[in-house]
């Protein structure tokens, strides 16, 4: 595709990034593309997603320099302006990342010469019955340590918006929308919702609401599935609750989950990808649901998402398999599928890794 404007997410404290940046850079400066470093800590503040696109242009490639923590940076401000994400693996888990930190200028060429394939990932989105905010004693208590928050996000106003239906958010989630206690003496009760119709009132740390590619990150620390993200689900995981069925539920992409803060529970703070968003008072709700937006991810190649799976997890095989030997291959992947299996996805031959010279 024809790359006109790129935004830059780099980060800061690797040096391999800031390397890995040069190289950026000068690609951008050989083929005449604009590059813009998106600097979410600029002017000591946090901007949103919108301020950060409109000062970088509006790129319509966004490439991320760092680990999977970069990467949802930058696949939110991709998400904002509808633009491809690049992702460039500095991390130490890399489910998100596409290409390693060496082959960067190749996978730009591949971009620009359209060897690509765009991968189409499904976002959360959500509605609240108000709007999200952090209150200022804990947003000084928070930042001890770290930059400042984001800002509280955005009510849409190309959206209805009534009492019964609540706040449409302008928020885009990658990997998932966290509701958890603030109190560590005090859990937060919460009435969950599938499609409108209460599951069950949970006693529990948090409780969230998870994509297929978010399924490997808190919801499967959690004790939650592993799930394709080429699936359309949305996964409800409980964490750590007081009751006996303590099992995640896996719900199609149109049945949307809410969550009711419970008259007698804790307050509950509001976290989007792992960034604290705002705080729920008991009677708040949010609603969360498949946003129509999608995330457009680069892929210059068939994704192994279970090799991966198996390598960054470090799957071990059980004791009494291996005296058997490595398993074999079950399907070839040098030949083409039979015809009654030419409509499946199945792996093709590995490549070799690409180095730039």
């Amino acid at each position: 595709m024809p790359v006109g404007r790129l935004g830059l997410v780099v980060h800061g404290g690797r040096p391999e990034a800031g390397e890995a940046a040069r190289v950026v850079r000068a690609w951008c400066a050989e083929h005449a593309v604009s590059c813009t470093d998106i600097d979410v800590w600029q002017d000591g503040g946090r901007h949103s997603a919108q301020e950060e696109v409109e000062a970088a242009g509006n790129p319509d490639l966004v490439v991320t320099l760092g680990g999977d923590g970069t990467f949802l940076r930058g696949a939110r401000l991709a998400a904002e302006n509808d633009a491809l994400v690049l992702g460039v693996d500095l991390g130490r888990v890399g489910f998100l990342t596409e290409v390693p930190v060496a082959a960067v200028r190749t996978a730009l060429d591949a971009v620009r010469e359209e060897r690509l394939t765009v991968e189409s990932r499904l976002l959360l989105t959500l509605r609240a019955s108000r709007r999200l905010e952090v209150p200022e004693e804990m947003e000084a208590l928070i930042k001890y340590g770290r930059g400042p928050l984001l800002p509280p996000p955005r009510v849409r106003e190309d959206c209805e918006t009534d009492d019964e239906w609540g706040l449409p958010l302008h928020v885009f989630a990658l990997n998932d929308i966290v509701l958890e206690k603030l109190a560590r003496d005090r859990q937060v009760s919460v009435g969950v919702y599938v499609a409108g119709r209460l599951l069950a009132s949970y006693s529990a740390d948090a409780l969230l609401v998870a994509t297929p590619t978010g399924s490997t990150a808190y919801s499967f620390a959690a004790g939650g599935p592993v799930v394709s993200p080429r699936a359309e689900a949305l996964v409800f995981t409980p964490v750590a609750p007081h009751m006996a069925f303590d099992r995640s539920v896996v719900t199609a992409p149109d049945e949307p989950i809410g969550l009711r803060v419970l008259e007698r529970s804790g307050r509950a703070a509001v976290s989007i990808d792992g960034q604290l968003r705002g705080v729920l008072d008991p009677g708040d709700w949010i609603g969360v649901y498949a946003s129509p937006r999608r995330l457009r991810a680069v892929r210059l190649g068939p994704t192994d998402f279970y090799g991966r799976l198996r390598e960054r997890m470090n799957l071990t095989d059980a004791p009494a398999a291996v005296a058997d030997g490595t398993a074999a291959p079950l399907w070839s992947v040098t030949t083409p599928p039979p015809g009654d299996m030419a409509h499946l996805v199945l792996p093709e031959a590995p490549d070799e890794p690409t180095r730039d010279p």
